[in-house]
């Protein structure tokens, strides 16, 4: 009896385990030929938008080091402006303590860098992708967009914005090689298959609020 119980549960896991890798591979397919054409590594090559959405993280990691994706994602942003490729910089990011706050972090050093203050704008409340996304259409009144990430953030960011009924490219930023930055990849794969299962229920942005104007 035991030995049947355990081949049952066996079939079951394995079952479900295939249904993972299967769900994994169909998203990452998806997501990545959707983004086929509409993510450049060059400023020559794309095309110009009046707001660049730059994605944010944390400046520092938890041994005091800096973060080498916010580092090249803040390069690839001052890139695109000075480039007269955007005219805005939109930086979401999360702000959910005092403590912790990405887009001051990302704006200070868009400053330093020559940006100007007032083409800078703010969004607070960029907790997920799936909220910078809506929020940059639903706060900033952007339709067309361009996304300032590392190639693998911007292929699902793209497919979310489309999903929400906009028109959106990407900037890449520099990757990451070595062990860091495959453990970021491995996570991207479970989080294309969250974008599915956001859009098949409908999840909508933690906050919404204001409207804010960019001119």
């Amino acid at each position: 009896m035991k030995k049947k119980t355990f081949l049952k549960l066996l079939k079951i896991s394995l079952f479900f385990l295939t249904i993972c890798i299967f769900s994994i591979i169909i998203s990452n397919k998806i997501v990545q030929k959707n983004a086929s054409s509409k993510t450049f590594f060059e400023t020559k090559n794309i095309p110009k938008n009046k707001v660049g959405l730059l994605l944010g993280t944390s400046k520092f990691l938890r041994n005091g080091q800096i973060n080498l994706y916010y580092k090249y994602r803040l390069n690839a942003a001052i890139k695109l402006f000075k480039s007269n490729k955007i005219e805005f910089i939109v930086i979401s990011g999360d702000n959910s303590s005092k403590n912790y706050d990405e887009p001051t972090d990302f704006k200070n050093d868009l400053i330093k860098a020559g940006i100007p203050e007032n083409k800078i704008f703010l969004d607070y409340a960029g907790f997920r992708t799936l909220d910078s996304v809506v929020r940059v259409k639903e706060i900033f009144g952007q339709n067309s967009i361009t996304i300032i990430s590392q190639e693998f953030h911007n292929e699902r960011a793209i497919y979310l914005a489309e999903h929400f009924d906009m028109i959106a490219i990407g900037f890449n930023a520099k990757s990451i090689p070595g062990k860091y930055g495959v453990k970021v990849q491995l996570r991207e794969y479970l989080a294309r298959v969250k974008v599915f299962v956001d859009i098949i229920l409908d999840v909508q942005p933690k906050f919404l609020g204001e409207k804010i104007k960019i001119e």
